[in-house]
């Protein structure tokens, strides 16, 4: 079978530090601003104690900068430092990359082409080549694609020079691909859920090498996996395929696992501490509340389409926005609900949390922003970024990063924002 080889060309460097040979593979250099993976570095969706960014802005205003992305992509921006970090595709060259721009600034830092050729087909037309959100633990940046029939995860150093490719799994596209791989001490957690039966890896993230391996059932999936601290312990949840999973993310052996999921997930889940809930599209529309123990017991569901925005959690209490556009806030013991609010439009991009409020984009690039609160739904601000929206934004130092696509004069082009205070 042709397997993709990890390009050399298409680099440009300008001015960075690098880093040579960190002391062992499970050191990281993340600092408490940093939003660098896939949910931000609580792994939640929510950016911690960051200085409020601007609730509104329009033309120049609060726009820090604004740099064109080559190619398109729904990954999201991985902000590590003064680096930004964003996987995209070039579908007419058939070109899979990952990009570095300047955080401050928005110049382009460098650009480094993964794979070249055997774009696989087919899926639904709102999937892209490039979907998932790149990892980074300040020395390494971790990418996956899915390319020539197969899922592969790359490790670049963050000056954009190749350290390893491995393969996760042989790869059937339904739908599309988008798990972005988690860190854990020393590891770097990837999944591959598809229709040929995938896999569930731990590579160690300085050589590649394969620590534990899963195989996975024969069903199309699309959830990250992410390591949640619950019921006591760190759990590895991946659910979809019909089953709520909890691993060891160190030896990779199985906690526990339940049929608390539907078979097609999107979703990342949250816990409270003894849940973790979960969401699915297909063939049913679900929210569930599993207890995290082992019991086996589910403690609530609710037949809620939240199929591909991912939920927060605040203070004992869920959130959620449907694909089609409604906010919602549940008890997160009980289920019941408090409130729920209409924003308008659809929505692919997950809703993230600072500073007590909440923003989520829908489709046409209209950004909600909302109190986090569980008293009733109230509406902040809306603004306008861009005509075509599917990344979810980051949010770091008080700056709100995100990736949008304008058609201008018919022809269409991605953009990474910066908001900020100008």
């Amino acid at each position: 079978m042709h397997r993709p080889v990890l390009c050399l060309a298409i680099v440009i460097t300008l001015a960075l530090t690098v880093v040579e040979n960190p002391a062992s593979a499970d050191e990281m250099s993340v600092a408490p601003g940093d939003w660098p993976w896939w949910r931000g570095q609580l792994r939640d969706g929510s950016a911690g104690t960051t200085p409020l960014p601007p609730l509104d802005w329009s033309g120049s205003e609060n726009i820090k900068w604004r740099a064109a992305v080559s190619g398109r992509g729904h990954g999201s921006p991985t902000v590590v430092g003064n680096r930004v970090f964003l996987v995209t595709a070039d579908e007419e060259n058939e070109v899979q990359s990952v990009v570095c721009y300047d955080a401050q600034s928005g110049r382009l830092f460098w650009e480094r082409e993964i794979h070249r050729g055997r774009f696989l087909t087919g899926g639904n037309k709102k999937a892209s080549h490039a979907s998932t959100t790149v990892a980074c633990d300040g020395y390494r940046v971790f990418a996956n694609f899915i390319n020539a029939d197969a899922a592969y995860t790359t490790a670049l150093t963050v000056d954009g020079e190749p350290l390893w490719q491995e393969k996760i799994s042989d790869y059937v596209v339904h739908q599309g691909y988008g798990s972005s791989p988690t860190l854990y001490e020393s590891l770097v957690i990837v999944s591959a859920d598809n229709k040929g039966g995938g896999s569930l890896v731990a590579f160690d993230r300085k050589t590649g090498k394969t620590v534990w391996r899963h195989q996975r059932p024969e069903l199309p999936n699309y959830c990250s996996p992410v390591v949640l601290s619950v019921a006591g312990k760190d759990q590895l949840i991946l659910f979809g395929c019909d089953y709520v999973s909890a691993f060891d993310p160190r030896l990779g052996k199985l906690f526990w696992q339940i049929e608390g999921a539907t078979t097609e997930c999107v979703t990342t889940a949250v816990t409270d501490g003894r849940h973790v809930f979960t969401s699915g599209g297909y063939p049913r529309d679900h929210i569930s509340a599993v207890v995290a123990d082992g019991s086996g017991k589910i403690a609530w569901e609710n037949d809620n389409r939240v199929y591909v925005p991912s939920m927060l959690l605040q203070g004992g209490y869920l959130y959620a926005v449907s694909d089609a556009g409604v906010a919602m806030c549940f008890e997160a013991s009980t289920g019941r609900q408090l409130w729920k609010g209409r924003l308008g439009g659809t929505f692919s991009s997950s809703p993230v949390l600072f500073a007590g409020h909440i923003l989520s984009m829908n489709e046409a690039g209209k950004c909600f922003i909302f109190r986090a609160t569980p008293a009733d739904f109230e509406l902040v601000a809306t603004n306008q970024m861009g005509d075509e929206v599917f990344a979810t934004p980051a949010i770091s130092r008080g700056c709100i990063y995100m990736r949008v696509a304008d058609h201008e004069t018919g022809q269409r082009q991605e953009y990474l924002v910066c908001v900020g205070k100008n």
